[in-house]
């Protein structure tokens, strides 16, 4: 059984910026964090690296960057359920702007992962993508217009106000998580304090100087909301 995802929560997807070696590092610094500041922090991998980084991780929630809604048996190429959670992975990511599902394959792989007990992030584009999206009930969804990522600007406050309404008004378990171009920890707290349960990014944190620090700095905004 999943245990409740606690809130604020953080979610930080590689991509395909960082891997193997570096990407394991990197684990490292977030589990520390985790640690430090006593929060539900996803960590989003390439599927090569799931067994690696589970293993050498305690507190990130591992989490694999797509699966497919399929049985074992045929499937070449595509990403099994029972595999991806064998190589230790405890969440999927689903539905990126960078990987998009039709909706009965989205609905499949929500299913699939539901019997594998893995948590579900499912990215929405429009409103609609969230009202759409909520109806099959994830665990998160991940707000984000395609066309602001990695622009370095924010999802507007009417973006905000009107995902976070819709997916309540359909599924009152789901969380949400507001993304688009967060770089700083000013940016996390502006999207908490408009009602998210959580924040994330990727090229804000993998581009920084820093990138201990820079996370760190995001979730002291996180803690400054609760």
């Amino acid at each position: 059984m999943k245990k409740t995802i606690r809130t604020p929560f953080f979610n930080i997807n590689l991509k395909s910026y960082i891997y193997g070696q570096e990407a394991l590092d990197l684990a490292k610094v977030c589990d520390e964090l985790a640690e430090a500041y006593d929060i539900d922090f996803f960590y989003d991998v390439q599927h090569v690296d799931l067994r690696l980084i589970a293993e050498n991780t305690k507190h990130i929630i591992v989490t694999a960057q797509h699966l497919d809604g399929i049985m074992p048996g045929r499937g070449t190429g595509h990403m099994l359920p029972e595999a991806v959670k064998d190589a230790g992975a405890r969440a999927v990511l689903l539905n990126h702007a960078e990987d998009p599902l039709e909706s009965e394959e989205l609905e499949r792989a929500i299913e699939r992962a539901n019997e594998m007990e893995l948590y579900t992030l499912v990215c929405c584009d429009t409103v609609e993508d969230a009202r759409r999206i909520a109806a099959l009930k994830p665990d998160i969804i991940i707000c984000e217009p395609t066309s602001l990522i990695g622009t370095g600007q924010t999802s507007s406050d009417e973006y905000i106000r009107e995902t976070n309404a819709v997916i309540r008004s359909i599924s009152e378990h789901t969380l949400i998580l507001q993304a688009a171009s967060i770089s700083t920890g000013e940016d996390v707290y502006r999207v908490m304090m408009k009602g998210a349960d959580g924040s994330g990014a990727t090229s804000g944190i993998l581009n920084a100087t820093d990138r201990r620090e820079k996370i760190a700095e995001m979730l002291e905004a996180l803690k400054r909301t609760t």
